[in-house]
């Protein structure tokens, strides 16, 4: 099956294709999928000066919700599920990340390097989840498990090294 890369038009198309592209980020030739992380690491960077992390968190929740409406409308329109133009998956999801990390440069760039390699490599149950669940959800929630994946790692991380 040939699946055809979205051009900014399509972006603009419809509000839920600009979200489900990350503002524009899913329309990078190479690793969108990165790209969009990093949308979601400067917003919440910039959203740490006026926001608790508590308001990142319910902002990386308000964006899951948001995105499983988004990435389902996105995904039939493409007509690929869970296209790779799509980000804001990743983006919700590691928004909900940087709420728990600390503000620190190392452990936001290990949080960024984990939660890419479980989001690339979907180990089960990431995998489970985005073969079981279709639509919006599934391509949302598989990124969900992988934050936490992430976060777990991280924990462990401070078990070991500190």
């Amino acid at each position: 099956m040939i699946v055809f890369r979205p051009r900014p038009a399509f972006a603009f198309s419809h509000p839920a294709h600009f979200i489900a592209l990350g503002f524009g980020a899913g329309l990078s030739p190479f690793a969108p999928g990165t790209a969009g992380t990093l949308v979601a690491w400067a917003a919440a960077w910039a959203l740490s000066e006026f926001l608790p992390p508590a308001g990142i968190l319910a902002l990386g929740a308000a964006a899951f919700l948001v995105g499983i409406w988004a990435c389902g409308v996105t995904g039939r329109h493409l007509g690929v599920p869970d296209h790779g133009a799509m980000v804001w998956d990743e983006i919700a999801a590691f928004l909900l990340v940087l709420a728990v990390v600390p503000r620190e440069f190392a452990w936001q760039a290990t949080a960024f390097a984990v939660f890419r390699f479980f989001d690339i490599a979907k180990p089960q149950p990431v995998r489970y989840f985005e073969q079981r669940y279709g639509g919006g959800f599934g391509v949302m929630f598989d990124d969900l498990v992988a934050a936490g994946y992430t976060l777990l790692v991280l924990a462990l991380l401070t078990r070991i090294v500190l």
